[in-house]
C-alpha cells in the first residue's frame, strides 16, 4: 500500500532538492544499477580557473552592500596607516572572514585557499604569508578589540530587526576552550572534560530566536562566572534593549553560575525581565522543605501528579545589598531524566529544581518551562567551536586570539544575515550544510571583454544570484 501523505518527519532533511540534486527513482527502475567504471573516465587538461567557493563572490555582495568593508576600514585602518603598507589590516580582516565563511577556521588553512582563483582575486590579487597574518593579528589593543566586538553585535542585531519580533530571550553562558599548549592566558581553571588543563574560558551572550551573538568576551581559564562580569552583562542587555526598541519585551536567561545578587540585578537594572535557575543551597533547600502547598499541573495515566509547582518565601541576604528581592519558583517532578538530580523528600520521589525570577505575574509554571528553552544556547555554541573553530588557538599572544575569536563571531552573524538575505527559507540550517548550499559551490572564474564572469551549475545560480 503506498503512502498518500508527504509530511513525513525526514521529508525536511532531505536536501538534495536545494543542491540542484535529483531524488532516487528506484521505485520505477526494473533492473539492477551498476556502478560505472572510473577507468573510463580520462583525465582532461587542468583548469586553473576553476574555484570551489563561488558563493564567495555573493557574500561578498552582500557586505559591501551592508557597508562591512567600509567599516572594517573605518575602524581598523589606524593599525597599519603607513603609506609603505601592502596589506592594509583592512584587507587582513576581510580575507580571514572569506577564509572563516568558506571553512578555513586556522589561519594555516589560507595556504590551501591560496590555490583558488576566486579566493585570490578578491583578496586583491595574492595571498600574504601566514606570518604577515600571524604578526597583524598581534597589532590588536584593546580599543580595537572594543570595535571589534561592537562590529560582531551590530550585525548580529540587524538580523533580530529584522525577525519583527515582540519577545526576544537572551541566553547567557560560559564554555571552555582547551589549550593544548603555552599560550598567554591559557590557565588551569573550571575544565569539566580535561581536569587541570589549560584553557580559555569565554563568555557570551547569545538571542535565541535568531542564533546571533549579542556579546562575547575571551577571558583567561581561572576566570569563573562571578560578580565581576555584572558589569558587562549588563552593558550587553542594555545595549540589546537600546537597539532593539523598549517596545519589546527582553527576557535574560542563565544557569545556575548566574545565581549571585550581581548578576541578578546587573538584569534587573539593564530593564530585562530574567529567569535564572537558583543554586540549590542549604538555605534555599529548607526553604523547599517548608512549603505546604504544592500545585499540580501534569498528571499520569492513574491520576498521580508527575509535576509540581510552588513560589517559594525566600530571601538571600546578599539580595538586602542589591536592594532588590526576587520571586522564588520551585518545581518537583517525577519523570526528571536529565539534569542533576536533587531529591529532598525521602518519602516521595520527586526531584526538585529552583528559579530566580523578577517577574511577579506570569504563571509560575510557564516561567519554569521557559527556561527550558534555555537548552539551545548549548547547539548553538557548540556550532561556533565545531563549525567556526572558536577554540581553535592561533598564536601565543592572547590580544591576538582575542581578535580571532571576535572574527569567528562575526563570521557567525554575517553568514546568518547573509542566509535570510540570499535563501530564507535556509535560516534554520546550521553552517556545515549552508557553507556546502550557499559558500563551498564549485564554479569557472572566466575573464572575457575585460570583464569577469562566475560561472555556476544552474540550481547554485539560482540561489546565488
Amino acid at each position: 500500500m503506498s503512502s498518500t501523505t508527504t509530511n513525513a518527519a525526514s521529508i525536511r532533511k532531505v536536501r538534495r532538492d536545494v543542491r540542484g540534486g535529483k531524488r532516487g527513482d528506484g521505485d520505477r527502475r526494473h533492473e539492477r544499477i551498476r556502478r560505472a567504471d572510473p577507468r573510463r573516465i580520462h583525465s582532461g587538461r587542468p583548469d586553473a580557473s576553476l574555484t570551489g567557493v563561488a558563493g564567495l563572490a555573493s557574500f561578498g555582495v552582500f557586505c559591501r552592500d551592508r557597508g562591512v568593508d567600509a567599516e572594517l576600514t573605518r575602524l581598523f585602518f589606524r593599525l597599519k596607516s603607513s603609506p609603505l603598507v601592502v596589506y592594509p589590516m583592512e584587507a587582513q580582516l576581510r580575507l580571514l572572514l572569506d577564509a572563516n565563511i568558506a571553512g578555513e577556521a586556522r589561519v594555516f588553512g589560507l595556504e590551501s585557499l591560496a590555490a583558488d582563483p576566486l579566493f585570490v582575486r578578491l583578496a586583491g590579487g595574492v595571498v600574504p604569508s601566514i606570518d604577515t597574518v600571524y604578526r597583524d593579528l598581534g597589532r590588536f589593543d584593546d580599543g580595537a578589540l572594543r570595535d571589534l566586538e561592537s562590529m560582531m553585535v551590530k550585525h548580529g542585531l540587524a538580523s533580530v530587526k529584522k525577525l519583527g519580533l515582540e519577545h526576544v530571550h537572551i541566553d547567557v553562558d560560559t564554555t571552555v576552550e582547551c589549550v593544548f599548549g603555552t599560550q598567554e592566558g591559557a590557565l588551569p581553571g573550571p575544565n569539566p572534560r580535561y581536569h587541570g588543563r589549560p584553557s580559555y574560558h569565554p563568555i557570551l551572550a547569545y538571542v535565541a530566536e535568531a542564533g546571533v551573538c549579542v556579546g562575547a568576551l575571551l577571558r583567561p581559564g581561572d576566570t569563573a562566572l562571578g560578580n565581576n562580569d555584572a558589569p558587562r552583562i549588563k552593558s550587553w542587555v542594555r545595549r540589546v534593549r537600546d537597539e532593539i526598541g523598549h517596545d519589546i519585551l527582553v527576557t535574560a536567561r542563565i544557569d545556575a553560575g548566574g545565581d549571585c545578587a550581581a548578576i541578578l540585578a546587573a538584569f534587573h537594572d539593564a530593564g530585562a525581565r530574567f529567569i535564572v535557575k537558583a543554586k540549590l543551597d542549604f538555605e534555599l533547600r529548607e526553604a523547599i522543605l517548608r512549603v505546604k502547598k504544592w500545585q499540580s499541573v501534569d498528571w499520569d495515566a492513574f491520576g498521580r501528579p508527575t509535576r509540581q509547582v510552588a513560589v517559594v518565601t525566600f530571601r538571600r541576604k546578599s539580595w538586602d545589598e542589591c536592594g532588590h528581592a526576587f520571586r522564588v519558583i520551585a518545581v518537583r517532578t517525577l519523570d526528571r531524566d536529565t539534569g542533576k538530580q536533587v531529591q529532598l523528600w525521602s518519602d516521595v520521589d520527586y526531584a526538585v529544581q529552583a528559579y530566580l525570577t523578577n517577574d511577579w505575574w506570569t504563571d509560575a509554571n510557564d516561567v519554569a518551562w521557559e527556561y527550558n528553552g534555555r537548552a539551545g544556547v548549548e547547539p548553538t555554541i557548540g556550532e561556533c567551536k565545531y563549525g567556526w573553530g572558536i577554540g581553535k588557538i592561533p598564536s601565543q599572544l592572547f590580544r591576538a586570539n582575542h581578535a580571532l575569536f571576535l572574527l569567528k563571531l562575526l563570521a557567525h552573524n554575517l553568514m546568518r544575515r547573509f542566509v535570510r538575505w540570499v535563501a530564507p527559507s535556509l535560516s534554520t540550517w546550521r553552517v556545515p550544510w549552508l557553507r556546502r548550499a550557499l559558500i563551498n559551490v564549485p564554479g569557472r572564474l572566466v575573464r572575457s571583454g575585460r570583464r569577469w564572469s562566475l560561472r555556476v551549475h544552474p540550481q547554485a545560480a539560482v540561489r546565488l544570484e
